[in-house]
């Protein structure tokens, strides 16, 4: 059975995240203010939901007592109020073991997103131009914003790959779902039998790292800067203004080249290697973790096929929650909320178990 913490215990809890909120050295670390403003807000709506626990445990003693009247209405309205209280106690219990859960505190911050062709060729291509711009759409209709970090085209502009910034309000809590291998079934438009491909491509959804997650020594670093190619007119040509990073212990390459600035580049491809050596490290983690692939949906590898678009029944199916959606055209016009509202609602019942359980 799950034990619930005590008021005490969270006010104390509470006390210490406001003394560190007023700590001056902390007040000049804006990710650290964030973090604990969470940790705050969470806390204080824990207390309110335990008071209001503890305050209809104590008129279930009243009226217990009151259950044992000589008076025969009296021990009536006892009993119905008993019924309401046992019925408020477990409704507030509820929303505890929900607060209880273990959230993960990066669900607020801003992602790098990346959706490269698999497997198919040109139709993979394309359709990774179309999820992309289905990811477009919804952020454009949750008031997020999108903006493109580099891509490289097919031959019918499709994307062979394409890196993205998607900011806005809980964008990884909301995305982090997306990661792994995306798999559509279709008629292309080249096939002239009208018969059915199957193409992949790979999602990877990952939270933006701030120097603080993880160190990387300048030593391990290889910086080259060239020559941009494609929009930008004269001025991107005729400058070094693209950079390309290696990570030399990983071999991890970062290329960017979308600012005319350099240094603005440099930046952005600092953020995008310190997301993926951070993804990397995490997932390696989760290989080890048996209990988070109990309580959450999926693993969050890019190498696990989690869905599948069947065109010609129209028909969109995630895997790892056995669950399936019609009207396609809707999705790929950005409608994607009944398809994250299902897998967060079934990330959240595993968790509740999870957590009922230990």
């Amino acid at each position: 059975m799950m034990s619930l913490p005590s008021l005490a215990q969270l006010k104390t809890e509470l006390a210490t995240i406001q003394a560190a909120m007023s700590d001056p050295a902390t007040l000049q670390r804006v990710s650290k203010m964030k973090e604990l403003a969470r940790e705050l807000s969470e806390k204080q709506e824990l207390i309110g939901v335990l008071e209001k626990l503890e305050a209809v445990q104590r008129e279930q003693q009243d009226v217990a007592a009151l259950l044992t009247s000589n008076n025969p209405d009296m021990r009536s309205l006892a009993a119905e109020d008993a019924k309401r209280l046992e019925r408020e106690a477990a409704e507030l219990t509820e929303q505890l073991k929900e607060l209880l859960i273990l959230k993960d505190p990066r669900d607020a911050r801003d992602v790098i997103l990346e959706i490269r062709a698999g497997a198919g060729g040109e139709e993979a291509a394309l359709f990774a131009a179309e999820l992309f711009r289905a990811y477009t759409r919804y952020a454009e209709l949750h008031g997020w914003k999108m903006h493109t970090v580099s891509s490289s085209l097919s031959e019918q502009g499709g994307f062979k790959e394409i890196i993205a910034e998607l900011s806005g309000k809980n964008v990884f809590g909301t995305m982090k779902y997306e990661r792994g291998v995306h798999r559509v079934q279709r008629v292309p438009t080249t096939e002239k039998m009208g018969r059915i491909h199957t193409s992949t491509i790979t999602v990877a959804v990952m939270p933006q790292a701030e120097e603080m997650d993880i160190e990387i020594k300048k030593e391990d670093l290889r910086i080259d800067t060239y020559r941009s190619g494609g929009a930008g007119g004269q001025h991107v040509n005729k400058t070094s203004s693209a950079v390309r990073i290696t990570h030399l212990p990983t071999n991890t390459v970062v290329a960017v080249q979308d600012e005319r600035s350099q240094h603005k580049n440099k930046d952005k491809a600092l953020s995008i290697l310190r997301s993926r050596l951070l993804q990397a490290q995490e997932e390696a983690a989760r290989r080890q973790e048996a209990h988070e692939r109990r309580t959450q949906v999926g693993t969050g590898d890019r190498s696990e096929k989690i869905r599948t678009y069947n065109f010609p029944q129209d028909r969109i199916t995630d895997h790892r929650i056995k669950e399936s959606w019609s009207n396609i055209p809707a999705v790929m016009n950005g409608e994607w909320d009944r398809i994250f509202n299902d897998l967060r609602l079934a990330e959240r019942a595993l968790q509740l178990k999870a957590y009922t359980a230990s």
